[in-house]
């Protein structure tokens, strides 16, 4: 496996797993398929641009095909800016059990930590998505709250659980 920073090369290859992951696992994102289907390209690759306050990270495999996803921003608000936030993690099915999570983890976090000044990263995660918490769990995330009714897809809610890992 090797992990690397996505740029705006990779915006076709990163649609089309940001839009696997909406399709498969709807309840686990805050946006939706049919939004991220209409977006533009350039959208895309302006979103994959890393900056001082974000990157998005990349897991490959052997044969090059793109394993796992999983974002970074830092705040930007001069008060906040001592914490961080992943979003749109994902590992696509054929490649869950390999440690693809976990490696992805491990580099945003290595990664983060190199930031000067920040102190914290936070995550949400739907409550009953056992596997995910297990993972971030494994990694040092603890609970601190959970937020009920989080998100409502055709008249169902999710829960989300707030995660936090500090150094």
């Amino acid at each position: 496996m090797n992990i690397r920073c996505l740029n705006p090369a990779d915006a076709e290859i990163y649609r089309e797993i940001r839009l696997k992951s909406l399709k498969e696992n709807p309840e686990a994102f805050l946006t939706t398929y049919e939004i991220q289907l209409i977006k533009p390209i350039e959208e895309f690759q302006q979103n994959l641009e890393q900056t001082e306050l974000k990157f998005t990270l990349g897991c490959f495999s052997k044969a090059n095909e793109l394993a796992g996803i999983v974002t970074f921003v830092r705040e930007s608000n001069p008060k906040i800016t001592h914490k961080g936030t992943i979003y749109a993690m994902y590992v696509s099915p054929e490649f869950r059990g390999m440690r693809v999570g976990y490696a992805l983890l491990t580099e945003l976090i290595q990664r983060a930590k190199q930031f000067p000044g920040l102190e914290q990263i936070k995550l949400t995660v739907v409550s009953n998505n056992l596997a995910a918490k297990k993972l971030y769990e494994s990694i040092g995330f603890t609970t601190y709250g959970t937020e009920r009714n989080a998100m409502k897809t055709n008249g169902q809610y999710w829960d989300d659980d707030m995660m936090v890992i500090t150094f």
